[in-house]
């Protein structure tokens, strides 16, 4: 039963000519799907209209081909034939009752338009600024704009035919034409499309007033806008020109969808930033417009959210990743059956697939992206094929826990043990690291499922052996025991143990994870993992008021979290820490006092200060357990065995927690390894 403090959250609410069932809205976000990926698109984006969204919206949808992102694979509406496949989209979100939005788009000198070998077009001229492909964009002239209005016309008459309800005009995130003329930096036309305010406003207040012309009496008219822009230095603010724009176009779209700019802080991770942390910048917007304003903030809060509609910031409560994460979050709502809403941890892994151009994935919700490809559901998993099987997770990290409910929700008898006082494997120790607090909830999610389940033993500090195994007495083995961290070097550059590993004073990344933190002292880190641990002992051994060196073969700190879109906010967090960043340059050997440093670019040598050396270059996999179950069961001791997550491959918890759900809906349709 529905807590009645939440009521307001199922309120409907009137949006232009379409009323929506409820306050909660999937905003635009990408999926790195598109067209090449149809039926994928499809049972995302419909998983959520099941689970109670009143609002699903599809992502960036380009409207020329001068606007193309390729490798990128964005939905398209700049023809006719995109009519039929996006209008299946909209039946699958409509069948649940949910309201249907597409972000109408051009990407401006953002969009490279390699596919269609045009150039980017740009209020000024200038390079792409996401990309680094050797292209400038070029200066748009007046039929140039006459053609770009009658592009967002004719797109939006497309998304009407395709069934659309709500229908976006995108102006937010650096990557959009739009936003390009508001912007002085990129804007630096003399004629009527620039210079003051009112010019610069223009094409935007032409664009909404041409789709409003053409679908107003139908279709809800949005606009998605970036009030401010905290990438850099820029006229847009919610203080300025962010400000100004929505005074003067208050009332002209129907609803707005207001963030920041750009994606690495609209979508900041948790390592940097907190739920809801985008209100000082936005809550000015329902002050000066009568429209119903939504926007997002990582809400997985209930109380937080309807915090936000009662103080008056929000009317629609906006949700990407939450949405990713627990699809069904509205119905558990509504359900009262908060406990188990699966919340968002934060850490990114869905933008870094996107990123990266591959299928969107989420660490909390294996499901996503898998609904059409593995015929996944975010909630319901088939029945057990042998109920009577007993199944035995060696193992209680983020991939035996997931193991374990998705075998138990499927009906088998689990039992799962793990040598430890706590739950959580490896993020027993990360969730304590800085900043990853927020990560802890893969475990603590899982555990709180798993407890109330009847078919389900837990046991803790039970470390078990191959004959402990065979002894319990299981039918089926799944082991999960995850990996350790390397403490002699070997990496991404070092085949070989890096000279003078061995040293009293050269740490790992399990030391420090272990609280064997050095006391103070010059502390050089060396990252060949490139995510986060590396950063993470760091900033933890800085805090612990050491004078750290951070040293890395990658032409980055923490490369892969530029997909994460975390980057720059570890550039920014070592810096004001003290901590010193040196790129592109491998440890060559260890000595008591400094290390030998080579820089890769021209293998020029230097020596670097360092009482204590902490290497994060690698996992192994700890399956020394799950090689000595499958020579029992050669014996005929166990019928099957099973490894998992790190055990199998050391890698993101993402993977883990993929590999967990894999083997629990696998089972019994697949003979397990071994």
């Amino acid at each position: 039963m529905r807590d009645p403090r939440y009521d307001i959250l199922f309120e409907p609410l009137q949006i232009g000519p379409v009323r929506t069932k409820n306050r909660f809205y999937v905003v635009p976000h990408a999926t790195a799907m598109g067209m090449p990926a149809l039926d994928e698109m499809i049972a995302f984006r419909k998983a959520r209209a099941e689970g109670g969204w009143g609002v699903v919206c599809l992502e960036e949808t380009m409207i020329h081909e001068t606007s193309d992102h390729a490798p990128l694979p964005d939905p398209r509406m700049y023809n006719d034939k995109y009519i039929e496949p996006l209008s299946r989209v909209v039946a699958a979100v409509k069948e649940y009752g949910a309201l249907a939005g597409i972000e109408l788009a051009h990407a401006g000198a953002s969009g490279p338009a390699i596919n269609h070998r045009e150039h980017p077009l740009s209020p000024t001229g200038k390079f792409p600024h996401y990309f680094i492909n050797p292209i400038s964009a070029r200066t748009i002239d007046r039929q140039d704009i006459t053609n770009f209005r009658q592009w967002y016309r004719d797109a939006a008459l497309r998304a009407r035919k395709a069934g659309f309800d709500i229908i976006y005009v995108y102006c937010a995130h650096n990557l959009s034409l739009l936003q390009d003329f508001l912007d002085t930096r990129t804007n630096k036309r003399t004629d009527e499309y620039g210079g003051v305010f009112e010019n610069r406003v223009r094409l935007l207040r032409e664009t909404l007033s041409d789709v409003k012309d053409a679908v107003g009496d139908t279709c809800a008219v949005a606009v998605r806008f970036a009030v401010e822009d905290r990438r850099r230095p820029s006229n847009i603010t919610a203080l300025e020109d962010g400000r100004r724009v929505v005074e003067a176009l208050a009332d002209v779209p129907d609803l707005w969808d207001v963030n920041v700019s750009d994606w690495a802080w609209d979508s900041g991770s948790s390592r940097f930033f907190e739920e809801g942390q985008q209100e000082p910048f936005i809550d000015f917007v329902k002050k000066v417009t009568n429209k119903p304003v939504v926007g997002v903030g990582r809400f997985t809060s209930p109380d937080a959210m309807v915090s936000q509609i009662k103080r008056g910031v929000l009317d629609l409560i906006g949700a990407a990743r939450p949405s990713i994460a627990d699809p069904f979050l509205p119905n558990k709502i509504d359900t009262g059956r908060h406990d188990d809403i699966r919340e968002c941890i934060g850490c990114n892994a869905c933008t870094a697939e996107v990123m990266t151009y591959s299928r969107i994935r989420c660490t909390q919700n294996p499901s996503a992206g898998e609904e059409h490809v593995n015929g996944w559901h975010p909630e319901n998993v088939p029945e057990a094929h042998d109920p009577d099987a007993s199944i035995l997770v060696v193992g209680g990290g983020p991939a035996g826990l997931e193991a374990a409910h998705t075998l138990a929700k499927r009906g088998y008898q689990v039992s799962i043990a793990d040598a430890g006082s706590e739950w959580g494997g490896r993020l027993v120790r990360e969730r304590r690291m800085p900043r990853l607090s927020a990560w802890g909830r893969v475990v603590d999610y899982r555990v709180s499922q798993l407890q109330t389940m009847p078919n389900v033993n837990m046991y803790l500090e039970s470390p078990l052996n191959a004959d402990d195994i065979v002894g319990f007495g299981a039918d089926h083995i799944i082991i999960a025991t995850g990996a350790k961290w390397r403490g002699e070097g070997v990496g991404r550059h070092h085949d070989e143990p890096i000279t003078g590993h061995d040293l009293p004073h050269v740490l790992c990344a399990e030391d420090i994870l272990n609280d064997n933190v050095p006391s103070g002292g010059s502390v050089v880190v060396y990252d060949e993992d490139y995510y986060y641990m590396a950063a993470v002992i760091a900033d933890r051994l800085a805090k612990a008021g050491c004078k750290v060196t951070y040293v890395t073969t990658a032409s980055d700190p923490s490369p892969w979290t530029h997909n994460t879109l975390e980057l720059v906010h570890v550039i920014n967090s070592m810096n004001e820490a003290g901590i010193a960043i040196v790129v592109g340059t491998m440890i060559t050997s260890i000595d008591e006092g400094s290390v030998t440093a080579s820089r890769l670019l021209d293998g020029a040598e230097s020596r670097i200060d360092a009482d204590t050396v902490v290497l994060v270059t690698g996992q192994i996999s700890d399956d020394e357990l799950y090689q000595e179950l499958v020579a029992k069961r050669g014996a005929g001791l166990i019928r099957s065995v099973d490894r998992v997550g790190d055990c199998l491959g050391a890698g993101q918890i993402a993977q883990a927690t993929y590999d967990g759900r894999k083997a629990g809906i696998r089972f019994g349709e697949l003979t397990p390894t071994g």
